[in-house]
């Protein structure tokens, strides 16, 4: 079993940073898939970022998020730069020691419960 805990999460304003922690408890993880969802109201979770032995983004947010983690702390980082309006969601992180394809939620075993971020103008 594993035990997921978002962080970091807040209300900002356009343009401004963020930085969300995900960590995990109950093994070690540094060898499995770490991803960062997010779920707007009213829409369907959708993939933003992962980290295996490289990184993997969605269009959206390539050039402005980067995802890293800490083997040592068994967390992972998903840094928010540049944050725009459509950012706004719950973002979740999620794990799995084996995946196909990053942006099916069906492929992840452990799901924290999700840090809330708002973007307002």
């Amino acid at each position: 079993q594993v035990q997921l805990v978002e962080s970091g999460g807040g209300q900002v304003q356009a343009g401004d940073s963020l930085r969300l922690s995900c960590a995990a408890y109950g093994r070690t993880v540094n060898d499995d898939y770490m991803v960062w969802f997010r779920q707007a109201p009213g829409k369907e979770r959708e993939f933003v970022a992962g980290i295996h032995y490289s990184t993997y983004y969605t269009d959206s947010v390539k050039g402005r998020f980067s995802v890293s983690r800490d083997n040592a702390k068994n967390t992972v980082y998903l840094q928010m730069n540049s944050l725009k309006l459509d950012d706004t969601g719950v973002y979740y992180c999620a794990t799995s020691p084996s995946v196909r394809f990053w942006h099916a939620p069906r492929e992840y075993d452990y799901w924290g419960r999700g840090t809330q971020v708002t973007v307002s103008s």
